[in-house]
Protein backbone atom coordinates (compact mmCIF):
# COMPACT_ATOMS: atom_id res chain seq x y z
CA UNK A 1 0.00 0.00 0.00
CA UNK A 2 1.05 3.64 -0.99
CA UNK A 3 1.32 5.66 2.03
CA UNK A 4 -1.32 8.57 1.20
CA UNK A 5 -1.71 11.99 3.22
CA UNK A 6 -5.57 13.28 2.58
CA UNK A 7 -5.98 16.31 4.42
CA UNK A 8 -9.49 16.89 4.58
CA UNK A 9 -11.92 13.59 5.10
CA UNK A 10 -15.87 14.11 5.12
CA UNK A 11 -18.12 11.25 5.90
CA UNK A 12 -21.75 11.05 5.15
CA UNK A 13 -24.59 9.01 6.18
CA UNK A 14 -26.68 7.16 8.50
CA UNK A 15 -25.87 5.41 11.94
CA UNK A 16 -23.78 3.04 10.02
CA UNK A 17 -21.12 6.29 9.55
CA UNK A 18 -22.11 8.10 12.27
CA UNK A 19 -20.63 4.97 14.71
CA UNK A 20 -24.11 3.50 16.48
CA UNK A 21 -23.09 0.03 18.00
CA UNK A 22 -19.49 1.23 18.92
CA UNK A 23 -19.32 3.55 22.42
CA UNK A 24 -17.23 5.77 23.54
CA UNK A 25 -18.62 8.18 26.17
CA UNK A 26 -15.76 10.63 25.82
CA UNK A 27 -17.01 11.70 21.83
CA UNK A 28 -20.34 13.40 20.70
CA UNK A 29 -23.21 11.22 21.07
CA UNK A 30 -20.74 8.77 22.87
CA UNK A 31 -19.76 6.97 19.66
CA UNK A 32 -16.57 6.45 17.94
CA UNK A 33 -17.42 4.26 14.97
CA UNK A 34 -14.95 3.30 11.56
CA UNK A 35 -14.94 6.44 10.44
CA UNK A 36 -13.16 7.93 13.65
CA UNK A 37 -11.16 5.40 13.61
CA UNK A 38 -10.22 6.00 10.01
CA UNK A 39 -9.88 9.61 10.68
CA UNK A 40 -7.37 9.26 13.73
CA UNK A 41 -4.88 7.09 10.75
CA UNK A 42 -5.67 9.63 8.07
CA UNK A 43 -4.48 12.33 10.99
CA UNK A 44 -1.45 10.69 11.64
CA UNK A 45 -0.21 10.45 8.18
CA UNK A 46 -0.82 13.88 7.62
CA UNK A 47 1.36 14.74 10.24
CA UNK A 48 4.11 12.82 9.06
CA UNK A 49 3.83 14.50 6.07
CA UNK A 50 3.85 18.04 7.21
CA UNK A 51 0.18 18.49 6.48
CA UNK A 52 -2.67 20.42 8.87
CA UNK A 53 -5.61 17.77 8.78
CA UNK A 54 -9.60 18.14 9.21
CA UNK A 55 -12.03 15.47 9.77
CA UNK A 56 -15.81 16.10 9.67
CA UNK A 57 -18.85 13.17 10.09
CA UNK A 58 -22.01 14.77 9.26
CA UNK A 59 -23.77 11.21 9.48
CA UNK A 60 -27.09 10.93 11.58
CA UNK A 61 -28.82 7.91 12.47
CA UNK A 62 -31.84 6.92 10.92
CA UNK A 63 -32.11 9.19 7.72
CA UNK A 64 -33.12 7.56 4.48
CA UNK A 65 -31.55 8.63 1.53
CA UNK A 66 -33.37 11.08 1.00
CA UNK A 67 -32.63 12.58 3.91
CA UNK A 68 -28.96 12.19 3.98
CA UNK A 69 -28.63 14.31 0.29
CA UNK A 70 -30.58 17.23 1.49
CA UNK A 71 -28.78 17.72 4.59
CA UNK A 72 -25.29 16.62 4.20
CA UNK A 73 -24.66 16.64 0.66
CA UNK A 74 -24.16 20.51 -0.10
CA UNK A 75 -22.12 20.79 3.79
CA UNK A 76 -19.76 18.70 2.73
CA UNK A 77 -18.88 19.88 -0.67
CA UNK A 78 -18.28 23.47 1.11
CA UNK A 79 -15.94 21.42 3.32
CA UNK A 80 -13.55 20.98 -0.17
CA UNK A 81 -13.05 17.27 1.12
CA UNK A 82 -10.10 15.31 -1.07
CA UNK A 83 -11.51 12.31 0.45
CA UNK A 84 -15.50 11.65 1.32
CA UNK A 85 -17.27 8.40 1.81
CA UNK A 86 -21.02 8.19 1.53
CA UNK A 87 -23.57 5.51 2.36
CA UNK A 88 -26.99 6.45 1.94
CA UNK A 89 -30.19 4.01 1.13
CA UNK A 90 -29.90 1.37 3.53
CA UNK A 91 -33.22 2.74 5.85
CA UNK A 92 -35.18 2.61 2.57
CA UNK A 93 -34.36 -0.89 1.40
CA UNK A 94 -36.10 -1.78 5.11
CA UNK A 95 -39.23 0.41 4.12
CA UNK A 96 -42.48 -1.36 3.01
CA UNK A 97 -42.01 0.21 -0.13
CA UNK A 98 -39.59 1.31 -1.91
CA UNK A 99 -38.56 2.39 -5.64
CA UNK A 100 -34.35 1.32 -5.46
CA UNK A 101 -34.18 2.37 -9.37
CA UNK A 102 -35.36 6.27 -8.38
CA UNK A 103 -33.70 6.53 -5.19
CA UNK A 104 -30.23 5.49 -6.66
CA UNK A 105 -30.82 7.53 -9.88
CA UNK A 106 -30.50 10.75 -6.84
CA UNK A 107 -27.58 9.02 -5.44
CA UNK A 108 -25.69 8.59 -8.90
CA UNK A 109 -26.17 12.41 -9.09
CA UNK A 110 -24.75 13.20 -5.65
CA UNK A 111 -22.17 10.52 -5.97
CA UNK A 112 -20.89 12.46 -9.66
CA UNK A 113 -21.46 15.95 -7.52
CA UNK A 114 -18.75 14.79 -4.93
CA UNK A 115 -16.44 12.66 -7.26
CA UNK A 116 -16.85 16.06 -9.62
CA UNK A 117 -15.05 18.00 -7.05
CA UNK A 118 -11.65 15.87 -7.54
CA UNK A 119 -11.92 13.87 -4.02
CA UNK A 120 -11.57 10.51 -3.85
CA UNK A 121 -15.13 9.05 -3.16
CA UNK A 122 -15.95 5.77 -1.46
CA UNK A 123 -19.18 4.08 -1.15
CA UNK A 124 -20.48 0.95 0.11
CA UNK A 125 -22.54 -2.05 -1.01
CA UNK A 126 -24.77 -2.80 1.39
CA UNK A 127 -24.20 -6.13 3.74
CA UNK A 128 -25.44 -9.87 2.60
CA UNK A 129 -28.32 -10.47 5.19
CA UNK A 130 -28.79 -13.75 3.76
CA UNK A 131 -27.21 -15.19 7.30
CA UNK A 132 -30.20 -13.45 8.99
CA UNK A 133 -33.32 -14.36 9.64
CA UNK A 134 -34.74 -11.27 10.32
CA UNK A 135 -33.55 -9.59 6.87
CA UNK A 136 -33.50 -12.29 4.61
CA UNK A 137 -36.62 -11.56 3.31
CA UNK A 138 -35.60 -7.97 1.67
CA UNK A 139 -32.32 -10.08 0.53
CA UNK A 140 -33.17 -9.55 -3.17
CA UNK A 141 -33.36 -5.67 -2.22
CA UNK A 142 -30.06 -5.65 -1.46
CA UNK A 143 -28.32 -7.21 -4.05
CA UNK A 144 -30.36 -4.88 -6.25
CA UNK A 145 -29.43 -2.00 -4.43
CA UNK A 146 -25.90 -3.26 -4.33
CA UNK A 147 -25.88 -3.32 -8.70
CA UNK A 148 -27.03 0.07 -8.60
CA UNK A 149 -24.74 1.32 -6.50
CA UNK A 150 -21.73 -0.17 -8.40
CA UNK A 151 -23.00 1.12 -11.80
CA UNK A 152 -23.06 4.14 -10.37
CA UNK A 153 -19.27 4.23 -8.98
CA UNK A 154 -18.42 3.10 -12.00
CA UNK A 155 -19.90 5.58 -14.33
CA UNK A 156 -17.74 8.38 -11.76
CA UNK A 157 -15.22 7.00 -10.47
CA UNK A 158 -16.04 6.31 -7.34
CA UNK A 159 -13.95 3.23 -5.25
CA UNK A 160 -16.42 0.72 -3.65
CA UNK A 161 -15.88 -0.80 0.34
CA UNK A 162 -17.96 -4.28 -0.77
CA UNK A 163 -19.59 -5.10 2.20
CA UNK A 164 -21.89 -7.71 0.86
CA UNK A 165 -18.67 -9.63 0.11
CA UNK A 166 -17.27 -9.23 3.96
CA UNK A 167 -18.35 -12.58 4.56
CA UNK A 168 -16.23 -12.57 8.37
CA UNK A 169 -20.11 -10.36 9.28
CA UNK A 170 -21.96 -13.29 9.10
CA UNK A 171 -20.53 -13.86 12.56
CA UNK A 172 -22.51 -12.08 14.91
CA UNK A 173 -19.67 -11.06 17.02
CA UNK A 174 -19.15 -8.34 14.89
CA UNK A 175 -22.70 -6.63 15.61
CA UNK A 176 -23.86 -5.35 18.40
CA UNK A 177 -26.62 -6.69 20.44
CA UNK A 178 -29.49 -5.08 18.84
CA UNK A 179 -28.84 -7.24 15.81
CA UNK A 180 -28.83 -3.93 13.61
CA UNK A 181 -25.97 -2.19 13.76
CA UNK A 182 -21.78 -3.61 14.08
CA UNK A 183 -20.22 -3.94 17.72
CA UNK A 184 -16.99 -2.41 18.32
CA UNK A 185 -15.31 -5.09 15.92
CA UNK A 186 -17.30 -4.81 13.23
CA UNK A 187 -16.54 -1.04 13.32
CA UNK A 188 -12.47 -1.73 13.61
CA UNK A 189 -13.29 -4.17 10.60
CA UNK A 190 -14.52 -1.83 8.31
CA UNK A 191 -12.08 0.73 9.32
CA UNK A 192 -9.25 -1.64 8.05
CA UNK A 193 -11.74 -2.35 4.75
CA UNK A 194 -11.67 1.76 4.21
CA UNK A 195 -8.37 2.09 4.46
CA UNK A 196 -7.34 -0.59 2.59
CA UNK A 197 -9.70 0.70 -0.16
CA UNK A 198 -8.00 4.39 0.10
CA UNK A 199 -4.75 2.96 -0.02
CA UNK A 200 -3.36 3.73 3.12
CA UNK A 201 -1.25 2.20 5.46
CA UNK A 202 -1.90 1.34 8.99
CA UNK A 203 -1.26 -0.18 12.20
CA UNK A 204 -4.86 -0.55 13.51
CA UNK A 205 -4.91 -4.44 15.31
CA UNK A 206 -7.10 -7.64 13.83
CA UNK A 207 -10.77 -7.12 15.22
CA UNK A 208 -11.53 -10.27 17.18
CA UNK A 209 -15.59 -10.80 16.89
CA UNK A 210 -17.01 -10.83 20.56
CA UNK A 211 -17.70 -14.17 21.95
CA UNK A 212 -21.23 -15.98 21.15
CA UNK A 213 -21.98 -19.02 22.34
CA UNK A 214 -25.71 -20.44 20.98
CA UNK A 215 -27.83 -20.40 23.08
CA UNK A 216 -30.18 -23.74 23.66
CA UNK A 217 -33.66 -23.37 22.69
CA UNK A 218 -35.40 -21.93 25.81
CA UNK A 219 -32.37 -18.91 26.31
CA UNK A 220 -33.05 -18.19 22.31
CA UNK A 221 -36.31 -17.68 23.11
CA UNK A 222 -35.51 -15.61 26.18
CA UNK A 223 -33.13 -13.34 23.93
CA UNK A 224 -35.76 -13.27 20.84
CA UNK A 225 -38.07 -11.86 23.41
CA UNK A 226 -35.82 -8.87 24.49
CA UNK A 227 -34.71 -8.39 21.41
CA UNK A 228 -38.06 -8.22 20.13
CA UNK A 229 -38.99 -5.67 23.12
CA UNK A 230 -35.83 -3.98 23.26
CA UNK A 231 -35.05 -3.10 19.67
CA UNK A 232 -37.92 -4.25 17.26
CA UNK A 233 -40.91 -2.77 18.79
CA UNK A 234 -39.27 0.79 19.25
CA UNK A 235 -38.16 0.59 15.56
CA UNK A 236 -41.46 -0.44 14.17
CA UNK A 237 -42.90 2.08 16.80
CA UNK A 238 -40.91 5.08 15.24
CA UNK A 239 -41.55 4.28 11.67
CA UNK A 240 -45.34 4.26 12.21
CA UNK A 241 -45.41 7.44 13.97
CA UNK A 242 -42.93 9.05 11.42
CA UNK A 243 -40.13 9.45 13.90
CA UNK A 244 -36.42 8.65 13.90
CA UNK A 245 -33.87 7.66 16.02
CA UNK A 246 -31.81 10.66 14.87
CA UNK A 247 -34.30 13.35 15.69
CA UNK A 248 -33.08 16.08 17.49
CA UNK A 249 -29.36 14.89 16.90
CA UNK A 250 -26.89 17.31 15.71
CA UNK A 251 -23.79 15.80 13.48
CA UNK A 252 -21.21 14.83 15.50
CA UNK A 253 -18.27 16.23 13.83
CA UNK A 254 -20.60 19.60 11.63
CA UNK A 255 -16.96 21.56 10.73
CA UNK A 256 -13.52 20.34 10.26
CA UNK A 257 -11.33 19.07 13.44
CA UNK A 258 -8.26 16.93 14.10
CA UNK A 259 -10.23 13.83 15.19
CA UNK A 260 -11.23 12.91 19.19
CA UNK A 261 -7.87 11.15 20.38
CA UNK A 262 -8.58 7.37 21.24
CA UNK A 263 -9.27 6.53 24.63
CA UNK A 264 -8.11 3.24 23.65
CA UNK A 265 -7.77 0.02 20.29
Amino acid sequence: MSTAAYRRFVALGDSFTEGVGDPDPTRPNGLRGWADRVAEVLAARADEAGHDFGYANLAIRGRKLHGILDEQLTPALALEPDVVTIYAGANDILRPRVDLDAMVDRYDEAIGRLAGTGARVLVFTAFDPGGSAIYRAVRGRFALYNELVRAAADRHGAGIVDFWRLRDYRDWGFWDEDRMHMGPAGHLRMATEVLAALGVDHDLPPAVPRAVVAPDARQRLKENAAWTRESALPWVHRRLTGRSSGDGLAPRYPVLGRPVSPGGA
